[in-house]
């Protein structure tokens, strides 16, 4: 867990001391802090931090609470259908938001620790960023919202986390086969809806001046393949499975080994925001299914903001590994990772 120092951007939330020493050595004692090299743990668990602290909170809620923002495991929503697995670029899950009188302050102060769980350090003041630029200027957790499926501590639970350009998840490894605990989403809008070409302050938008990187280092003969003509729709981010042969772009076999030693740190960055655990996961899915070998790089002529050539719009798709970066007019990220391709997607953009 992390200390309650907070950025001038977030919100004092005070938690109770002594139970927030009871989460760190809960999650002490079961081996689960975050740990680095060799010892580095391969997925979340149900006593990781961030988990941890959905069972903490799932333990204050009234009954009043739980009847708002808890719902059975496989709960269906009449438009969204299997709510727990949706995903979109703007939404709430929920009515009541993050920090409004519906929940304690010791509850607020709980549910950012489950965001600050689920989140790498190194990002959590570009985290604050994102969202406060996306909220004209509110504060974390003014405009976000909760919801938990299941029973947290049981055989499946998760916490969702939603909110405009942000859908995070908390599930301790419960839900089968996907990493992140699911689809998730994350995206910017710095400096208004329409971004100039450089996209001046976005916090993702270095993710994509490396994947261009890689293209830079493509021959002709290797753009042509890479560079397709039309972005498919943003929400478009199910597996194909070994349909994958069929997707436009380059195969990365056709790569050579410094160009795919520059796009290995274009997937470095991808993954960076994220915590450890959900990396770990997220990786060893994509191992399982080839590794980037099995993947193919598209990048899209009909999104290029200021006609530069640097593409705005990106993807990297293996058989069950999708990572799409919309950055026309401002950046939408979607990302939908598992270990097998038979996993249905539930998204709207």
């Amino acid at each position: 867990m992390h200390p309650d120092s907070h950025s001038p951007e977030c919100p004092v939330l005070e938690v109770d001391r002594r139970r927030f020493l009871q989460w760190s050595l809960a999650t002490a004692a079961a081996g689960t802090l975050p740990l680095t090299g060799a010892q580095a743990v391969a997925a979340p668990s149900k006593t990781s931090a961030a988990e941890t602290a959905v069972k903490a909170l799932y333990d204050t809620l009234t009954e009043a609470q739980r009847k708002t923002i808890c719902f059975d495991w496989d709960y269906q929503d009449p438009k969204r259908g299997l709510l727990r697995t949706f995903v979109s670029n703007n939404w709430q899950i929920t009515k009541p938001t993050i920090t409004s009188d519906f929940y304690t302050k010791e509850q607020q102060g709980i549910i950012h620790d489950v965001f600050k769980g689920l989140i790498n350090p190194e990002w959590y003041d570009r985290f604050l960023k994102q969202l406060k630029d996306d909220s004209g200027g509110r504060k974390w957790g003014e405009t976000q919202s909760i919801a938990i499926f299941g029973q947290p501590g049981s055989e499946h639970f998760e916490l969702v986390i939603t909110g405009r350009h942000q859908t995070l998840r908390a599930d301790g490894n419960t839900q089968d086969h996907v990493a992140f605990g699911g689809p998730i989403f994350y995206g910017h809008a710095a400096q208004g809806f329409n971004e100039k070409p450089d996209h001046p302050g976005n916090v993702f938008w270095p993710q994509a001046v490396a994947a261009n990187k890689v293209y830079q280092m493509l021959d002709g003969k290797q753009r042509k393949l890479a560079l397709v003509a039309e972005s498919p729709l943003e929400a478009r981010v199910g597996f194909r499975g070994q349909k994958i042969s069929e997707a436009p772009g380059i195969p990365i076999t056709e790569l050579s080994a410094d160009q795919k030693a520059e796009l290995q740190k274009v997937l470095a960055l991808l993954l960076e925001p994220f915590r450890t655990e959900d990396r770990d996961e997220a990786m060893a899915a994509l191992k399982k299914q080839g590794g980037l070998d099995a993947c193919r790089l598209s990048f899209y002529a009909d999104a290029d903001i200021g006609d530069d050539q640097v593409w705005d719009n990106w993807r990297l798709e293996g058989p069950s590994f999708v990572w799409y970066f919309r950055g026309d007019p401002h950046v939408h990220v979607w990302v939908n990772v598992a270990d097998d391709p038979k996993v249905p997607l539930n998204a709207r953009g």
